[in-house]
């Protein structure tokens, strides 16, 4: 497909035109979008949950080798259908088919690469989601308990076929490290134990007055196989996975660049990058010195961290006080941005804060509103403890997870029923595009005066720090770079995990616990953390590029529609919408 052909105007707003409710596309991509969306749900119906597509979540996807052949076999006849339609006929069609084109591709090479053969990691794998997807299935009625229970009854023969896709993996030599196998094995084993969160599902259903003695069986029932079916999967992965495993982490150049563009939209250039997330470390370390003399002066980074983290006026006492904190942080600035930075539609001012079940890594992350919004966007935090909880660090991350970071990006992807197929409303999201939208969001707020005391600063470019460490370990673990020769923390060393994690403590100020997390994250995940911070620049610099284009008549608000109003789409493509 060739580049979007747009008339002489400059934003997006008025290349594709503000959507209005009487338009309803009809070149015939949206219906085949739609149907594409349709069929990937029957196929992968945990996938549906997940996207809030509803009348799947009483099913599993068939996740053995033969089902696997079969979601590729649909998407190499999708990827046929979408060659085959007539020429699009306006830039909102053009923008429709490419996202089908891109989307369709990329998921392919999935498959095609084998990838799927090897899916086994710390956090973005079957074992999370399996488990996961139960927080978000409804639970307000019996028949959302009966489809509960036919999920559990089915975990057995779903995780049978994933057992049997890896044993395929195996047998190809397409096997991940050790090390993420035993962070596999730690997580199946803690949903499988005493304190799983599958017995959470017992618990709430006890307490939900839908009554039923045979439901009630079901579901115990249920549980306690879930839980062995885990521990089954846990023994596997140690007697078996574990020895046919491999001890480098890195994943080479050809499946790291591979991956880094599924990632982002674009194709990475490695050494230019890795040489950037350098300058941005230092950059940022120097601004963290400054902010800290203000919390203690004369104080050491480490020093003030410890005073941020221990300090009780600057912590909330419990769990509920957190979330009721967070919550109000999140209700006032969608209240007072709508309408001068942001348009925002009335369908997502609607916005959830819960808890995470224990097991998972740590940490906070968001799950949007279900297609037909009755399903809230929800900002979910796993924490560890009962608190007190420091919060220095945990505003920006509102900001980036909630209001005006993924919330209003989805709701808005969401909102654009009456331009955007289906497809791309529902199954696209290039992180590229997605995570540097909720860090750009993250700066936003500090520049418009919401960090609006010097430890939530401090927390910001702590967690920004964390970005920038995210790029120069992942594209160092996984191509083997050196650190540089003139950077103060080992020079000239080649990265270990060792080296990660205490990069990660040291320069990013996460606690010990955390740093193991996010740096066995990155070793099993390549290519994906990266998204986050080469995202922030992309958009930082098309900011900076329509600024100096439209001089005074440049217009923040217009600019951030623009942007959200194509969606999450690869950073090429934004490139292009954004500033031709």
């Amino acid at each position: 497909m060739g580049a979007l052909d747009p008339p002489s105007r400059l934003t997006v707003g008025t290349l594709l035109g503000a959507p209005t409710k009487e338009r309803m596309p009809d070149h015939p991509i949206y219906a085949l979008s739609s149907r594409i969306v349709d069929e990937y749900a029957r196929l992968l119906p945990s996938l549906a949950t997940y996207l809030g597509i509803a009348g799947h979540d009483d099913r599993w996807e068939d996740r053995s080798p033969e089902g696997c052949a079969e979601v590729r076999a649909f998407l190499e006849a999708s990827q046929t259908d979408v060659a085959a339609l007539p020429p699009p006929e306006g830039p909102w069609d053009r923008l429709a088919v490419r996202a089908a084109e891109a989307l369709i591709a990329d998921e392919l090479a999935h498959y095609v690469e084998e990838d799927h053969l090897r899916e086994l990691n710390s956090i973005a794998c079957p074992i999370q989601d399996y488990r996961q997807v139960f927080d978000l299935m409804g639970k307000d009625s019996r028949e959302d308990w009966e489809a509960i229970a036919a999920r559990l009854e089915g975990l057995p023969d779903l995780l049978a076929g994933y057992r049997a896709s890896l044993e395929l993996g195996i047998s190809k030599g397409l096997v991940v490290a050790r090390r993420q196998v035993h962070a596999a094995i730690e997580q199946s084993r803690a949903v499988a134990g005493d304190d799983s969160p599958f017995l959470l599902l017992e618990t709430e259903f006890a307490g939900s007055d839908l009554g039923g003695d045979a439901l009630k069986q079901r579901i115990a029932a249920g549980v306690l196989s879930a839980r062995r079916t885990f521990g089954r999967l846990a023994d596997f992965l140690e007697t078996t996975y574990l020895s046919a495993a491999v001890d480098t982490d890195g994943v080479g150049r050809d499946r790291y660049l591979r991956a880094a563009r599924r990632f982002l939209g674009s194709d990475l250039d490695p050494e230019e990058t890795y040489a950037w997330g350098w300058t941005e470390v230092q950059r940022i370390h120097e601004e963290m010195v400054e902010v800290g003399e203000q919390l203690l002066p004369g104080g050491t980074l480490a020093e003030v961290l410890h005073l941020l983290k221990t300090d009780p006026g600057r912590s909330t006492a419990n769990r509920e006080e957190f979330v009721a904190f967070v919550e109000e942080r999140l209700a006032a600035a969608l209240i007072d941005l709508s309408g001068r930075h942001f348009d925002v539609p009335e369908e997502i001012r609607a916005l959830s804060v819960k808890l995470a079940p224990p097991g998972g890594p740590l940490g906070a992350y968001y799950v949007g509103p279900s297609e037909d919004f009755a399903r809230p966007g929800a900002v979910w935090w796993s924490l560890a403890g009962d608190g007190p909880f420091s919060m220095y660090d945990e505003v920006s991350t509102a900001y980036h997870e909630g209001f005006p970071g993924h919330h209003l990006q989805v709701g808005m992807q969401l909102a654009m029923a009456e331009h955007h197929s289906r497809l791309q409303r529902i199954l696209m999201w290039y992180p590229g595009m997605g995570e540097g939208w909720a860090l750009y969001a993250e700066q936003l707020m500090r520049d418009l005066g919401y960090l609006d005391e010097p430890e939530y600063v401090f927390g910001l470019l702590s967690v920004q720090m964390l970005r920038a460490c995210r790029i120069v370990i992942d594209i160092g673990v996984h191509l083997d770079f050196a650190i540089p020769d003139d950077q103060p923390f080992h020079p000239g060393a080649r990265w270990t995990f060792e080296a990660a994690t205490e990069m990660l403590r040291d320069y990013a100020t996460l606690d010990a616990e955390y740093a193991v997390s996010e740096a066995t994250r990155y070793f099993g995940w390549p290519g994906q953390a990266i998204a986050y911070k080469i995202g922030e620049r992309v958009i930082s610099e098309l900011r900076d590029e329509r600024m100096r284009r439209e001089g005074d008549a440049f217009d923040l608000k217009r600019f951030h529609t623009d942007l959200l109003e194509i969606g999450p789409v690869g950073l090429d493509l934004a490139r292009e919408l954004v500033l031709t």
